[in-house]
């Protein structure tokens, strides 16, 4: 139930409302402060106060944002209603960690200071084998979830009915992997290792390899190297150059010759399932 921005460029808030998201995001994470990434911010942040937002909103950025993401939450002198605040993170930390998932910083490549997000839940319970638990005498009720949960339960009998008698080993969560603006590295193919999803940047097609290099973005021949070799489940190209606007095709046919998985090109509004990795056994 929980909603998070990654980035906020200008007209972000006009694309909320046009594809009916919603505004109660609890965090905002920014990968780096080139405008398209962070120029929606002042806009957004105005928008929640109008709708007069109650709860805080934490931003996040790379090293050496916080002043610059500061001046835009106040921008034009602005003082929110609500309470902004505005944390550093640094490759490798964890910048956010909820009850069952954490959001992990990591390294990107990229004109300025800059990093990543990795959304990475924690592993489940195994699958509950109830048939195994009623022959071995356990009552149907409470007693089930205790030994779900990892507790061993006494029958009256004063037999003990161990957990991983009847619980399967842990079932791994999900990994959602988004780079922002970056060269390929290998440090996001160890970020990414078995993703259920990637979001990379894909800016060019290989004919503009050296732009991509002088301005450190990646093609998508080289964001699918990095797919391939993290053995990603879905791969998502993204930051597509305007030039290739009326026909991506080029992008996704280079990505394709390299990784051979499930891969598209990111659109406005698309909305992405992202199953468990075990959701077909």
């Amino acid at each position: 139930g929980e909603r998070l921005l990654f980035d906020c460029g200008e007209g972000t808030q006009r694309q909320m409302m046009r594809f009916g998201t919603g505004f109660g995001i609890g965090h905002l994470f920014v990968t780096h402060l080139h405008g398209d990434h962070i120029l929606g911010i002042p806009g957004l942040i105005q928008t929640l106060d109008f709708n007069e937002r109650e709860g805080p909103l934490a931003i996040h950025g790379p090293p050496g944002s916080k002043r610059h993401l500061e001046k835009l939450v106040h921008a034009g002198g602005y003082q929110p209603g609500f309470h902004v605040s505005v944390h550093e993170v640094r490759p490798g930390s964890v910048a956010y960690s909820a009850d069952d998932y954490e959001i992990r910083a990591f390294e990107t490549e990229h004109r300025t200071s800059s990093v990543g997000y990795a959304l990475v839940e924690d592993d489940r319970p195994g699958r509950f084998d109830r048939e195994k638990a009623e022959e071995l005498g356990v009552p149907v009720g409470p007693a089930f979830g205790r030994l779900h949960s990892g507790e061993d339960v006494e029958l009256e009998d004063g037999t003990v009915v161990h957990s991983e008698e009847v619980v399967g080993d842990p079932r791994p969560g999900r990994k959602v992997v988004y780079t922002g603006d970056t060269r390929p590295l290998e440090t996001t193919v160890e970020v990414a290792e078995d993703a259920d999803l990637l979001v990379h940047d894909a800016t060019f097609t290989d004919e503009e390899s050296d732009r991509a290099k002088s301005t450190a973005h990646s093609t998508a021949r080289e964001a699918a190297r990095v797919a391939r070799d993290a053995n990603v489940r879905r791969f998502a190209l993204t930051h597509i150059s305007a030039r290739y606007a009326a026909n991506p095709n080029p992008l996704l046919e280079q990505a394709r010759e390299v990784y051979h998985g499930d891969v598209f090109v990111a659109e406005d509004g698309q909305k992405v399932d992202v199953p468990f990795p075990d959701a077909d056994d």
